[in-house]
């Protein structure tokens, strides 16, 4: 019986010292929201978890039990059309895979867009995303990673905000007294939305983001593909040919856009594996996640 208790115990301290905690974003008030019901679901349809109706953003950090010397980070952004989160396997799927290589990996549950919870709906993610960035840097220490290799990823919505992030980090929509760098150091982005332009964009991104009717400014402003400058951070890009959801142009104009500007870049594009595979495209042998991390050991990140 006492060996029984003490392997029960056992397991129970195991089980808590692998558990991630799951914290508020902003340790004060957040930014850009009014007064409202927190209505947030979680569901498995099917067998994927999905979380919606966000309107409390949250960070989990999953640490790696062996961490890499390079002590880089990656921030997470799943996709969901800005209408929900694939928490699961665009989320906590990738950042078990990145600790496997020693990887801290920082899962953010950012608001979705809604004129419910906030003023200002289209700035909601971004100042989420700012928010993960400067949190992670200034936390460096603690977690002990280096605050000159923190990257992001995002997966097709999410991929929209990470590189809104990645294009956009020079303008602070949060507090920043101590004037941290917002800028990720690489981007990860996985069958992304990155253009707002019609004909391109996937609708109900924009949708969700913009409203039915967005100026050509907000359109252009959007289109991440338009925003990128020579000092945007090295990308790593995959999607697949037929992806019936978000047209692989996307990747393709912002990996042109990126080598116009003499950025690092890597693109991989599938024959097949449509939208929304996360870890692994069922249709290849071909594992992004290992050359995604070659690609890292290229670059000094891992």
């Amino acid at each position: 019986m006492k060996k029984i208790l003490f392997s029960l115990l056992l397991i129970s301290s195991i089980m808590k010292i692998q558990a991630q905690t799951e914290t508020a974003l902003y340790p004060d008030a957040i930014p850009n929201s009014k007064p409202a019901e927190n209505i947030e679901k979680h569901s498995t349809e099917p067998g994927i978890l999905i979380i919606s109706d966000i309107s409390i953003p949250t960070y989990t950090v999953f640490q790696p039990k062996v961490q890499n010397d390079k002590k880089s980070a990656v921030i997470i952004f799943p996709g969901g059309g800005y209408f929900i989160t694939a928490s699961g396997h665009e989320g906590s799927d990738i950042a078990k895979s990145f600790n496997e290589v020693g990887i801290t990996a920082i899962l953010i549950k950012y608001r979705i867009p809604s004129d419910r919870t906030m003023p200002n709906r289209e700035i909601g993610p971004l100042q989420d995303a700012q928010q993960a960035m400067l949190i992670t840097r200034e936390n460096a220490e603690k977690w002990n990673i280096d605050p000159n290799k923190i990257g992001i990823i995002g997966f097709s919505a999410g991929g929209h905000l990470a590189s809104t992030l990645g294009t956009h980090y020079t303008d602070a929509l949060i507090a920043n007294p101590k004037n941290t760098s917002l800028r990720p150091d690489f981007m990860i982005l996985g069958y992304p939305v990155i253009s707002f332009q019609d004909g391109l964009t996937h609708m109900g991104s924009r949708d969700n983001l913009l409203g039915k009717n967005p100026s050509k400014e907000k359109k252009d402003f959007y289109s991440n593909e338009l925003q990128i400058t020579k000092n945007t951070a090295p990308s790593f890009l995959f999607h697949a040919s037929d992806d019936d959801a978000v047209n692989v142009l996307n990747s393709v104009l912002f990996y042109e856009s990126l080598i116009a500007h003499k950025v690092k870049a890597e693109l991989h594009i599938y024959q097949n594996g449509g939208h929304g595979f996360g870890l692994i495209n069922k249709t290849t042998k071909d594992l992004w996640m290992e050359s995604c991390r070659n690609w890292m050991r290229h670059n000094g990140w891992l």
